[in-house]
């Protein structure tokens, strides 16, 4: 690995955001490989790491602020005097505890090295206005125009703040993007087969970590404090995999017994699969397909690394399953491609890609995974559909199309799963539930049990 010569953590952070705005790259890949260029302390990865994904989150609000005060539009200035800009604004809007005057001096000092005298001054007058006046910028009145002021205060592109406003009113609208907008904790999911809860809490405080038991995984913990995985003996030890609450419920709303067969249609990286195994005690089958061959890997080594034997990983296009494997599995789990609206706050760069508006499109490829997959199931056999969305058109419009088409499919009972909150009673009992992050703590995620009815 080369190393560079040492820059500050704003400079790091302006190269992520320089990647993720001006050449699309993904927000996490692009920090972990800016972040392996370097040698920093870890306060100041941890710096970076803020500066750089508040900025992206925000975009479209920074954006918006720094055109009110630039005698250019944003488009015309050249790529990395843009992303400085939005770089100080952040600062600025965002980060109270970061001093004005250092917001604008270290900008105006990237803005010299990556421009000339001119965009230096640009981006200080920019700045300077913008302090002035930032906590009286002019955001859209709430009641004449509800959809433009919680987009512009809670940094959400308007077409999906007025989706929300159709499903949740006002209130809870403001909710979820308020709780899109706070850091994703820690969550992993407890490696059963070679640990429990209590012992691995434990190791996790040898390692200056503060762990306690999650909300509703019955194997999830919460961690504070871990730092980076790659120097955690419990993580290289297979102890533990890195998973959200939401996220772990779907293997036990499936509830595969040991000795079963199990298809896993969309599987990598193999969260689920994996925790399928663990519910399974490793005994049984477990095909984990997926379409992109080098996905497959990530499946095997997270397989190697929590000693998990069951899965098979398995190239496989999902819509092909019914044909290839006529009703070979006992359990099916389509965890579906989604718009991933669910996941909002631990991506901070998706709800600026155009990918999050083709919910329509990835709804018709849900609805042909299930279809195509279907028949891989025997009769009596159960299937989870699930997503990681919000979107009535992926989850519930999908589910009403899927069973609409399959008359010997019929949704079963999920009052079985662990801790079920009070208010997703009522809709567990029909089969299917919907985790909200401002009402539940936990990612969004869409879960449906269905059972093949034997004839």
């Amino acid at each position: 690995m080369r190393f560079e010569s040492k820059v500050s953590a704003r400079e790091i952070a302006l190269q992520v955001i320089y990647r993720v705005m001006e050449e699309g790259a993904y927000a996490n890949i692009a920090l972990d490989e800016v972040l392996a260029r370097h040698t920093l302390s870890k306060e100041d990865r941890a710096l970076a790491t803020e500066l750089a994904y508040t900025t992206i989150k925000a975009w479209g609000t920074l954006d918006w602020a720094l055109e009110l005060y630039s005698r250019y539009p944003l488009k015309n200035l050249p790529p990395r005097i843009r992303c400085i800009l939005r770089l100080g604004a952040a600062q600025l809007m965002l980060i109270p505890r970061i001093p004005p005057w250092a917001a604008i001096y270290e900008s105006v000092e990237l803005a010299k090295k990556y421009g000339h005298r001119g965009t230096a001054s640009l981006v200080n007058a920019v700045l300077r206005k913008l302090d002035r006046d930032k906590g009286r910028l002019p955001y859209p009145d709430p009641q004449e125009d509800p959809a433009g002021y919680l987009a512009l205060k809670y940094f959400h592109p308007r077409w999906l703040v007025e989706k929300w406003l159709s499903l949740f009113g006002f209130q809870e609208t403001e909710a979820l993007c308020q709780a899109n907008n706070q850091p994703a904790p820690m969550v992993i999911r407890v490696n059963t087969l070679k640990t429990s809860v209590s012992q691995l809490i434990a190791l996790l405080e040898k390692e200056g970590a503060r762990a306690e038991p999650a909300r509703y995984a019955p194997e999830g913990l919460v961690v504070e404090g871990l730092g980076p995985l790659q120097d955690s003996p419990s993580f290289q030890q297979g102890l533990f995999y890195v998973q959200d609450e939401g996220s772990q419920l779907v293997a036990h709303a499936l509830k595969p017994r040991p000795g079963s067969v199990v298809i896993d249609a969309c599987a990598a990286p193999g969260g689920k699969s994996t925790h399928m195994a663990q519910l399974m005690g490793d005994e049984g089958t477990i095909l984990a397909c997926d379409i992109h061959f080098h996905r497959l890997e990530l499946i095997r080594e997270n397989c190697i690394r929590l000693g998990v034997n069951s899965v098979q990983p398995l190239l496989m296009d999902a819509r092909e399953l019914g044909k290839h494997y006529p009703e070979k599995a006992d359990y099916l789990l389509v965890d579906a491609p989604c718009s991933g609206q669910g996941i909002l706050r631990r991506r901070p760069d998706a709800r600026w890609r155009k990918e999050l508006a083709t919910t329509q499109e990835l709804a018709e490829l849900q609805f042909s995974i299930l279809m195509g997959a279907k028949g891989a199931l025997k009769k009596g056999g159960f299937m989870v559909y699930s997503t990681c969305s919000l979107a009535l058109e992926e989850n519930q419009g999908v589910l009403q199309h899927f069973l609409k088409a399959s008359p010997e499919f019929s949704l079963v009972s999920l009052e079985g799963l662990p801790n079920l909150p009070a208010d997703l009673l009522e809709e567990a009992r029909q089969g299917w539930v919907q985790y909200l992050p401002h009402r539940h703590g936990i990612d969004g995620f869409f879960i449906a049990r269905l059972t093949k009815i034997p004839k």
